[in-house]
């Protein structure tokens, strides 16, 4: 195992991977920005760096800065949790060429998952299915028109180099396809240096369905079942849960056993999530995630497996800590992602909070880097924290999550808590009849509520 790691991230997924290394027995050292000084990671690290100004490109994302302060501190491995740096094919590439270990995927394999259009490919290689859509990049009208006739509308156009809904278009019909493919290309280019795009089937009603899996990197690969994410807000996740209250045990094993086997196949090395769209009970490939995901937790609350330390294990050579026979599903898990934001404009909420108060209880976690006294900044994202609920049945994690919610106390900002509360009172939301559209039809109905 790893002697100290230093942690490139920082807020609540920092000091979850602080909290893992210490019940590992090893030393830790948190890099941070001058806007940082103060975080909690920072304080409970074992040495720590200040490796810049606030802005991201200077600090968090600024690749010799942390290798200069692996240097310094004698760090021999990181980890880069999730965003910043943690799907960079680059700054694995030159930890290995430093002698410093990346505790998650080869560069390899993050380069291929990281373009969307060879993502599919290799999905497709490895039996995974894929959504129908053109086999490569396009950028000419006529081409595209042939496509999207050949597989029907409508159709989504999406940038090959990006994700969060930039450079994602759809057209209904071939009068809306000329526009949406211009439009989805400059908007791509501006957001990712790259504007090659592709064209895929558009589903109307579907769920988003992601398999976590993890390889050893030796031919050796597991699946610790699904998390439902189809709570989305402008295509990013705000309600996830395990199991998800779409699938059966027979259609779980099958996704599950697929991802594992291609992972394996693959020589795939640490956690990684492989992402669905999921209609008429069919799986359609989106992408692979070669990292930790927001939403780890309830897969860890419903396995016992850590996830964090799992991914050390395989870094360090030490290999799968379980076999797939040994994996057992265990009750249901949901996670809210708390953030500091309007809930009625989604507009962040920087500043201090001078009230904090955790849920506590059998079955509650709470995973957030912020306390009384805090002071948000604004120069990255909103995340607060996470509250993640479990029981031995949906219905009791619904009940618990209620419960949980109307315990939380963040005073002196804005935070999404009541859009929670709303939530968990919902109908739909407690029989689990919700898709990808669902959140946002439901906001826009009731904007004049809130």
């Amino acid at each position: 195992m790893f002697n100290k790691v230093l942690i490139a991230n920082r807020g609540e997924i920092a000091l979850r991977i602080l909290r893992a290394c210490k019940e590992l027995g090893i030393a830790t050292v948190a890099v941070h920005s001058t806007a940082d000084d103060e975080a909690m990671h920072v304080r409970l690290a074992d040495e720590s760096v200040c490796i810049g100004p606030p802005p991201s490109r200077d600090s968090y994302l600024n690749i010799h800065q942390i290798v200069a302060a692996c240097e310094i501190t004698g760090a021999d491995a990181v980890h880069p949790g999730y965003g910043f740096l943690s799907e960079n094919a680059k700054f694995a590439e030159i930890l290995e060429a430093h002698n410093i270990n990346f505790i998650g995927p080869t560069a390899h394999h993050i380069s291929i998952m990281g373009d969307k259009i060879e993502a599919k490919r290799t999905a497709a290689k490895f039996g995974i299915p894929v959504v129908p859509g053109s086999d490569g990049g396009v950028t000419d009208p006529v081409e595209a028109k042939r496509i999207a006739a050949e597989i029907g509308y409508p159709v989504i156009i999406k940038a090959a180099a990006g994700g969060g809904g930039r450079g994602m278009k759809v057209a209904r019909s071939e009068a809306d396809l000329s526009v949406a493919l211009d439009t989805a290309r400059t908007e791509a280019g501006a957001a990712f240096g790259n504007d090659a795009v592709y064209i895929e089937k558009f589903l109307d009603k579907p769920r988003h369905i992601e398999v976590q899996v993890v390889g050893d990197g030796r031919g050796k690969g597991i699946h610790l079942g699904e998390r439902d994410c189809s709570l989305q807000r402008r295509h990013q996740k705000v309600w996830e849960e395990a199991t998800s209250p779409a699938l059966n045990d027979a259609e779980r094993e099958r996704i599950g056993m697929i991802c594992a086997n291609a992972v394996a196949e693959m020589g795939y090395r640490g956690a990684g999530t492989i992402e669905f769209l999921y209609e008429d009970g069919a799986f359609y490939f989106i992408e692979m995630n070669t990292r930790l995901q927001v939403e780890h937790p309830v897969t860890e609350a419903i396995t016992g497996i850590d996830l964090v330390h799992e991914q050390m294990r395989v870094a360090s050579g030490a290999g799968l800590s379980a076999t797939q026979e040994q994996i057992v599903f265990n009750g249901h898990a949901i996670e809210c992602r708390i953030n500091a934001e309007d809930p009625r404009t989604f507009m962040p909420s920087p500043g201090v909070i001078t009230h904090y108060h955790t849920p506590g209880g059998l079955g509650v976690r709470v995973d957030s880097g912020v306390y009384a006294g805090y002071s948000i900044p604004p120069y990255y994202d909103s995340l607060i924290g996470k509250l993640i609920v479990h029981g031995r049945n949906r219905v009791e994690c619904m009940m618990r999550l209620r419960r949980a919610l109307g315990e939380f106390v963040i005073d002196g900002i804005s935070s999404t808590l009541p859009l929670f509360l709303d939530l968990v009172e919902n109908p739909d939301i407690a029989n689990g009849d919700y898709d990808i559209h669902w959140l946002e039809k439901y906001l826009a109905a009731h904007k004049d509520e809130r």
